[in-house]
C-alpha cells in the first residue's frame, strides 16, 4: 500500500468532502453561538460572494495542481535520464509528493462540494459562514503547500539527495536480511537427485516468498523442498522451480500460494534489486553522454558503507527446518552475490577511469579492516585482482596505473596484516594520502 501515488491523495479527498458536510451540517444546525457567527474572523458576506470565492478557490488549486505536476513530470523525465527510469518509483512513493498533490485535490473537491449548497436570496439564502471561513484557510494552506512542494522536488531531483534515499533503501534492505545467530547446516543435495520436479505455469519475477508458511507446509506433508528459484527470479512458463524428496499432491499449489509474481522486480525485501538500483546511478553516471565520475564515486562510498554493516553478521543460508528437520532450502543471497551486484558493472563501465578505480580500490580496503570474516576477504580479494587486469588492459597511463597499483598494495599489505593478526596501525597509517 505504501507505493501506491493515489492513496494517500484518495483519503484526503474523501476527508475534504467528509469535512464539507460536517461543517454544512453545523452551519445549517445554528449550532454556532450568535457571537461567533458575528466574529470578524468568519466570512460574513452574502451568496453571491460566496460563489465567487469558491469558485476561484475550487479553479486556482485545480490549475496550480494541474500546471505543477506537469512541470514535475517534465523534470522527472530529465531525471531519469541522468540516474534511470527504475529510480521514479522513489518519487511516486514520496509522502511530501502525496501529501502535496493531495492538499490541492482536497480543497478543490472541499470548494465544490461547500459551492453547490450555496443559494442566493432569490434562491431561499443560505450561506455557510462556518464552512466558506474554513476554506479560505485551506486556500492558505495550498499557498504554503504550493512553496514547500517546490522546494521539496527541487532537493528530490538532485543526484545527491537521490543517492542518499536509494542508499535508505539498501541499509533497510540489509537489516532485514540480517539473521540472529547461526545458520542451520546445508544439506547434502544427493537427497534430491531423484525427487520429483514441480513446474510451474506462470511467468512473472518472484516478488514475494513466504519462505516460512512453505517450510511448515512441507514439513507437514513428509517431504522437502529444494527451491530452484528465489525472490527477484523471472520464471518462465513450464520451468522447474522445486525438486521434492517425496512427492506430495497439491505442492505446485502450495508454492503457487506462497509466491506471489509481478510484471517488474520489485526491491522491498530483494536486497540485490535494491542495490542495482544504486549501481544504475553510477553506472549511467560514468557514461560518455554523462561523464560524471564524481557521482560514480559517491555511489561507491555508500556502497562500501552498507558493506561496512554487514561486518561479522550473518547472512542467511535458506535453510529451514521448522520440525527438526530439513524441510526448505531457498536459494539465497550470499555476502558474494551482493559484492557481485555492487561492483561488477561499475568495475566494468569504469575500465580506464583511474579516479574511479582508485576509489573502488579504497572502499574495498575500508570494507577489508572493518570485516573479521575471511572467507570475506577472499570476496573482496577477486575483485581487486579484477580491479588488477582492468589497469593493466586499460590505463595506459604509467602513472596512473602505479596510483591504482599503489592502493591494490595497500589492500594487500592490509589483508596479510589481518590474516597474521598483526597489528594494523602501520598497516592503515597506509590509508592517509594526498587527493
Amino acid at each position: 500500500m505504501t507505493e501506491s501515488f493515489w492513496l494517500l491523495p484518495a483519503i484526503m479527498v474523501v476527508t475534504g468532502v467528509a469535512t464539507a458536510f460536517a461543517l454544512l451540517a453545523i452551519d445549517r444546525g445554528g449550532w454556532l453561538p450568535v457571537s461567533v457567527m458575528g466574529s470578524s474572523w468568519l466570512y460574513n458576506g452574502g451568496g453571491t460572494g460566496a460563489r465567487t470565492l469558491l469558485g476561484a478557490i475550487a479553479s486556482s488549486t485545480i490549475g496550480v495542481a494541474g500546471t505543477v505536476f506537469s512541470i514535475t513530470i517534465a523534470a522527472l523525465s530529465l531525471a531519469a535520464g541522468q540516474m534511470g527510469p527504475r529510480l521514479l518509483r522513489n518519487f511516486t512513493r514520496d509522502r511530501g509528493n502525496q501529501f502535496s498533490l493531495g492538499a490541492f485535490l482536497g480543497t478543490f473537491s472541499y470548494a465544490l462540494t461547500v459551492l453547490r449548497s450555496v443559494r442566493t436570496q432569490q434562491e431561499g439564502a443560505f450561506t455557510p459562514h462556518l464552512a466558506l471561513s474554513f476554506g479560505m484557510l485551506l486556500a492558505f494552506g495550498c499557498v504554503a503547500t504550493l512553496v514547500y512542494f517546490v522546494g521539496h522536488m527541487a532537493s528530490r531531483i538532485n543526484v545527491d539527495t537521490v543517492i542518499d534515499l536509494v542508499s535508505d533503501d539498501v541499509a533497510e534492505a540489509f537489516d532485514a536480511l540480517v539473521v540472529e545467530g547461526d545458520n542451520l547446516d546445508p544439506p547434502d543435495l544427493g537427497a534430491w537427485r531423484e525427487g520429483a520436479i514441480v513446474v510451474d505455469d506462470r511467468r512473472g519475477y518472484v516478488q514475494q516468498l513466504e519462505e516460512d508458511d512453505l517450510a511448515h507446509w512441507a514439513a507437514e506433508q513428509g517431504t522437502s523442498i529444494r527451491l530452484l528459484v528465489r525472490r527477484g527470479d523471472y520464471i518462465s512458463p513450464g520451468m522447474p522451480v522445486a525438486v521434492l524428496t517425496v512427492p506430495v499432491e497439491d505442492a505446485d499449489g502450495a508454492i503457487r500460494r506462497a509466491t506471489a509474481l509481478g510484471a517488474s522486480r520489485g526491491s522491498r525485501g530483494d536486497a540485490e534489486q535494491t542495490v542495482r538500483q544504486l549501481v544504475e546511478v553510477a553506472v549511467r553516471a560514468l557514461s560518455p553522454g554523462i561523464n560524471d565520475p564524481h557521482t560514480a564515486m559517491s555511489v561507491l562510498d555508500r556502497l562500501g558503507a552498507a558493506l561496512c554493516t554487514l561486518a561479522g553478521k550473518t547472512l542467511p543460508n535458506g535453510v529451514h527446518a521448522p520440525a527438526g528437520k530439513v524441510s526448505l532450502w531457498v536459494p539465497n543471497v550470499s555476502y558474494e552475490s551482493l559484492c557481485d551486484v555492487m561492483f561488477h558493472m561499475i568495475r566494468q563501465n569504469a575500465a580506464g577511469n583511474a579516479a574511479v578505480l582508485i576509489k573502488l580500490v579504497d572502499v574495498l580496503t575500508v570494507v577489508l579492516a572493518t570485516e573479521p570474516d575471511r572467507t570475506r576477504h577472499a570476496v573482496l580479494g577477486r575483485h581487486i585482482e579484477q580491479v588488477a587486469l582492468d589497469v593493466e588492459r586499460t590505463i595506459g597511463n604509467t602513472f596512473d596505473a602505479a596510483e591504482v597499483r599503489g592502493r591494490i598494495h595497500r589492500f594487500g599489505t592490509i589483508r596479510n596484516a589481518m590474516a597474521a593478526r598483526s597489528p594494523l596501525s602501520s598497516a592503515l597509517l597506509g590509508l592517509d594520502r594526498d587527493v
